[in-house]
């Protein structure tokens, strides 16, 4: 299984009583350590966290564990209360929509992250009545350094969740079984996308496959599972190639998935390439998001780009892609079907299925008109002269 690289992590400072303290700053969103920290407990309350936070001023927890964590609750309803008081109040375009959706969303994440714990040095949490967070902060973060560290508690809370969705695993039943997904790989919960996998029709030959961008390798565990022998799946984040390699471990799927780092394609053609890649050409904040948002489209072109070299005689490509994009005014339909056309290929056929997320139903949620009239689509793509 591929290891996490080692990073050195910047110091944060604060002062106790009259000493200047530091520790490590962790960030999955590359956050710099801040500035203004200031040492609190129980005595602090809901109005008066706000008022630090949103001057720009941390606060490092020395108090309850189970009493932060309400804390933040009370932090989190005051924000979401504050985005809906703040709506638009006069009708934006979609993209405009979009656009003030991630700036609040932005603001409520800046905010929230004000909000931080210490860790011992081996991932242990120095407060009353906490948790035990040493594994879940293992498989997020690698083997402790020995340095104590601080952390906001809002990422903390989503190590652990993750390690509860790791142990637990998601059902899939087109590959028999389940997947894990690790802390910052994105966890397969949509299942629309799962389905028109499973279902549409595999090329007369396929042999071998490639699943570009594999993440927890859902995807090619689909395929082996619908006898595909060989499969080779590539991607450039090192969690994500952990992820799918224990996910096709636990599976029993070895014998026909290679798991290889590779930035999109690895060598040689295949009969089948797969790729599911960010459906929002917006930039990401957080790990996590790269799924989710893709620059410019940068890994949707360079995909449609290199496809029609990597496929063998006769071969398909399958694009996954939602058309949330399109709907939210971040980029055209002529313009997808212009990348197609350039990349040299033609389109055989589209599956479209409607998204069954809870979002699409939920009228309060800001982009909800997109969401709700959103489809998800498997484009059969081939090369042009064939």
């Amino acid at each position: 299984m591929p290891a996490m690289t080692a990073i050195t992590l910047p110091e944060i400072a604060w002062l106790d009583g009259n000493r200047t303290k530091t520790a490590r700053w962790r960030s999955e969103a590359g956050l710099p350590p801040h500035g203004k920290v200031l040492v609190v407990d129980d005595r602090l309350g809901v109005d008066a966290a706000w008022k630090m936070a949103t001057e720009g001023t941390a606060m490092l927890w020395r108090g309850d564990w189970q009493t932060v964590r309400h804390l933040l609750q009370g932090l989190s309803r005051r924000a979401d209360r504050l985005v809906r008081a703040n709506g638009p109040k006069t009708v934006l375009s979609p993209a405009e929509t979009f656009e003030l959706h991630r700036r609040s969303q932005g603001i409520r994440a800046q905010t929230l992250g004000m909000l931080l714990v210490p860790l011992d040095a081996d991932y242990g949490i120095p407060l009353r009545r906490a948790q035990d967070v040493r594994q879940a902060c293992i498989e997020a973060y690698g083997t402790p350094s020995g340095e104590n560290s601080v952390v906001s508690l809002r990422e903390l809370l989503a190590v652990v969740s993750a390690h509860e969705w790791r142990k637990k695993g998601i059902p899939v039943p087109a590959v028999e079984g389940r997947i894990y997904p690790h802390f910052g790989v994105f966890s397969p919960v949509r299942g629309e996308y799962v389905d028109l996998v499973a279902r549409a029709p595999l090329p007369a030959s396929c042999e071998l496959a490639f699943d570009i961008g594999t993440g927890s390798g859902i995807i090619a565990a689909i395929l082996a599972r619908r006898g595909v022998k060989q499969l080779v799946a590539t991607d450039t984040d090192e969690r994500a190639l952990a992820c799918a390699s224990e996910n096709v471990e636990k599976l029993g799927l070895t014998a026909a998935v290679r798991i290889a780092k590779a930035d999109l394609f690895p060598e040689g053609q295949a009969n089948l390439i797969v790729c599911n890649p960010p459906w929002l050409p917006a930039r990401p904040t957080s790990p996590v998001e790269y799924a989710v948002y893709d620059p410019d489209s940068r890994m949707l072109r360079g995909f449609l780009r290199g496809l029609a070299s990597h496929l063998a005689a006769e071969g398909e490509g399958w694009l996954i892609i939602s058309d949330i994009a399109e709907l939210l005014g971040l980029r055209s339909r002529q313009e997808l079907l212009g990348w197609i056309k350039m990349g040299g290929l033609k389109v055989i056929e589209r599956l479209d299925t409607r998204p069954k997320h809870s979002k699409a139903q939920d009228a309060s949620d800001a982009l909800h008109a997109a969401r709700a009239a959103e489809v998800t689509s498997l484009w059969r793509l081939c090369r042009a002269g064939e």
